[in-house]
C-alpha cells in the first residue's frame, strides 16, 4: 500500500492529498501538458470550480507533487547516512532507499524527471534547489568513498554521480515491481555493478 506523501498539511489535508495523488497518476498516464484541470477535478471527485478552492492552477499542483516528493526523499537522509559506518554501506543504503521511493511513488518520480521543466520560474527554483541538495549529498558520499588519494577529480566524481542517478532513475521506463526481480534485489544489482565498476576505475587512476 502506498504511504501518502504529505502535501501542504495546513491546506485541508485529505482533499489536497487526493488531488495531488490523482493528478500525479494522470500526468504519468497521459502527460502533464495533455492533462487539464477539469480532468483532475473529475478524478478527484470535485466540481470544475471546486478544485480551485485547493489549487489555483495546474502548475501549483505539479509544484506541490514535486516539492513534497523531494522533501520526503531528503527528510532524515543525512542522519540515516551518518548512522552508518563506512561509505560503501552508505552507498548501498542510498541506492536501496532511492529505489524504494521510486517503487512507492512511481508517478511522482516520473513527474520529477519529465515535467519539472514545465514549472514557471517561481516554482522551478525551489525544485532545483532540492535536487541540487540531493545531488550534493550523493556526490560528497562518492568523494568520500573514492578518497583523497584515489586520483579521482571533482569533475570525474560528478560524472560518477550522474551515472549512479541514471542507473536508479530510469528504471521507471522498464521495471515492474511485481515482476520476477524484487525491489531489494534490483537495488543489490545496481549497487553491486556500480561499486565494482567504480572501484575498478579508481584503481586504474592510482
Amino acid at each position: 500500500m502506498r504511504r501518502p506523501i504529505k502535501h501542504n498539511p495546513d491546506r485541508r489535508d485529505e482533499r489536497v492529498q487526493k488531488v495531488c495523488e490523482v493528478a500525479a497518476g494522470l500526468f504519468n498516464k497521459q502527460g502533464y501538458l495533455e492533462t487539464n484541470m477539469e480532468e483532475i477535478a473529475a478524478a478527484a471527485k470535485l466540481s470544475k470550480g471546486g478544485i480551485y478552492h485547493y489549487f489555483s492552477s495546474k502548475d501549483e499542483i505539479l509544484f506541490s507533487i514535486l516539492d513534497n516528493y523531494l522533501s520526503a526523499v531528503l527528510d532524515g537522509l543525512e542522519d540515516e547516512l551518518n548512522a552508518l559506518k563506512d561509505s560503501s554501506s552508505k552507498i548501498k543504503f542510498l541506492v536501496a532507499r532511492h529505489i524504494r521511493f521510486f517503487v512507492r511513488y512511481p508517478s511522482e518520480a516520473k513527474a520529477l524527471l519529465h515535467d519539472a521543466h514545465c514549472l514557471p520560474a517561481k516554482y522551478r527554483q525551489t525544485i532545483r534547489d532540492k535536487e541540487r541538495r540531493y545531488f550534493k549529498i550523493v556526490a560528497d558520499l562518492l568523494s568520500t568513498f573514492f578518497g583523497a588519494k584515489s586520483g579521482i577529480s571533482g569533475s570525474q566524481t560528478t560524472v560518477m554521480t550522474f551515472l549512479l542517478f541514471g542507473m536508479c532513475n530510469w528504471i521507471y521506463s522498464w521495471y515492474q515491481a511485481n515482476g520476477p526481480v524484487a525491489p531489494d534485489e534490483l537495488s543489490e544489482i545496481i549497487w553491486t555493478v556500480f561499486l565494482a565498476g567504480a572501484q575498478k576505475y579508481s584503481k586504474r587512476k592510482n
